[in-house]
């Protein structure tokens, strides 16, 4: 673990700035045409849902959860994009970001979580691949990077259409 102090909270309007430079720095222009940022579109900058660490001022990581509708349905949030400083990545503090933020969405009600995201990172927390047509993505994506976590137990049956950024 990193031997700075991090603090790990919501994050506030204030640090949209700083989170798009991260961003920026760890994706680059090129994910503005994924399926996942055309749900974005429209939609506020953060929820409640998204949660950010910093060291200092410094924001050094950060987790957008995107309040969605499937098929006209609620209390559903879509996770990413997760994106932590290079000098610090692989100490853990993605992994902390999405387990407080599945933690504050369940404790709020929201009943499932979507992402596009790789199996292999995101099944260490219950994630399980979404039935091939189930949900559509607003764009093409690769079914086997299409994700879900049922908070609320048999919940993923329920949720069937296109997904939509809720604005």
């Amino acid at each position: 673990m990193s031997p700075y102090v991090i603090a790990f909270r919501p994050v506030t309007a204030a640090d949209l700035p700083a989170i798009q430079d991260l961003q920026d720095q760890c994706f680059g222009p090129g994910r503005f045409a994924r399926a996942a940022y055309r749900v974005r579109e429209g939609v506020p900058l953060f929820s409640r849902h998204c949660r950010c660490a910093s060291i200092g001022e410094e924001v050094v990581a950060s987790l957008r959860m995107t309040p969605i509708t499937i098929g006209g349905k609620g209390e559903a949030l879509m996770l990413g994009p997760l994106a932590v400083t290079p000098r610090l990545a692989g100490q853990g503090i993605g992994r902390r970001l999405v387990a407080e933020a599945l933690e504050h969405a369940e404790a709020d009600g929201i009943r499932l979580v979507l992402l596009v995201g790789d199996l292999p990172y995101y099944g260490r927390f219950g994630f399980t691949p979404v039935p091939e047509g189930q949900i559509v993505m607003p764009g093409p994506v690769n079914p086997a990077r299409l994700l879900a976590l049922e908070v609320t137990e048999g919940t993923l049956a329920a949720y069937r259409g296109e997904v939509k950024g809720v604005r």
